[in-house]
């Protein structure tokens, strides 16, 4: 896997059990693809002493036993393992998710319209256009923070919290969009509500996308929206 910039990959030690392995400063695809890899092979192969590895958006910390290896083995071994260009389990999925713009399900859309100088049909359809990646999860059990918004869409956070915002919640703030899977205060634009469930009951694969893998929104209907919910 080539570096995303010049000075990547970075290995750092990170006390005595882990290593951070960073292939950026700043946020993207390149960088971003470059964990995906890392991760993707370290699942597939491990090595001797592999606890776990967390990625984030341009970097992957590696937890390791410190009793069985150490800090310049496993960046040895991650360095070889960026080299390697077929990697199982690398291959993303796209997956759709329904939403419904329906305004009881949709608070913040007459907003969004306002501040992007667009009509509401044109934010739905822009937000519909995109073509959109899961980045990492974090903050909350299925917070897959998705990147691929359309620029026309890029709005900071509001200045102030929501709270009891429902699971299902379609929500967008800077460059990102994200499904809400819990009743949880947020300080993103609530553009819409989907009944696709993120969350599943199944240990093994607890969420219904992996981090690379691509989303596709289609629109639906209140009704439709109501029975899938119910559902």
């Amino acid at each position: 896997m080539k570096p995303a910039q010049a000075a990547f990959p970075r290995f750092r030690p990170v006390a005595e059990h882990a290593v951070l392995a960073e292939f950026g400063d700043v946020l993207t695809d390149e960088a971003n693809k470059c964990v995906n890899h890392l991760d993707a092979a370290l699942a597939a192969t491990g090595f001797d002493g592999f606890i776990e590895a967390v990625p984030g958006y341009v970097s992957l910390l590696v937890a390791f036993d410190p009793i069985v290896t150490d800090h310049d083995r496993v960046a040895q071994v991650l360095s070889t393992l960026l080299s390697v260009t077929a990697v199982p389990g690398l291959a993303p999925q796209t997956h759709e998710v329904l939403i419904s713009y329906d305004d009881d399900l949709s608070p913040d859309l007459d907003q969004v319209a306002r501040h992007t100088g667009m009509t509401k049909d044109a934010v739905v359809a822009s937000h519909l256009s995109g073509d959109y990646r899961v980045l990492m999860y974090g903050f909350a059990p299925g917070y897959a923070y998705l990147t691929g918004l359309p620029d026309n869409l890029h709005l900071p956070r509001k200045p102030s919290a929501k709270r009891a915002v429902p699971a299902g919640s379609v929500i967008i703030a800077g460059g990102q969009c994200l499904v809400t899977t819990l009743t949880m205060p947020t300080g993103w634009w609530i553009i819409g509500r989907s009944p696709t469930p993120i969350l599943r009951p199944d240990p093994s694969r607890p969420f219904l996308f992996d981090v690379g893998d691509h989303v596709r929104f289609r629109r639906i209907g209140l009704a439709d929206f109501n029975a899938l919910s119910k559902g």
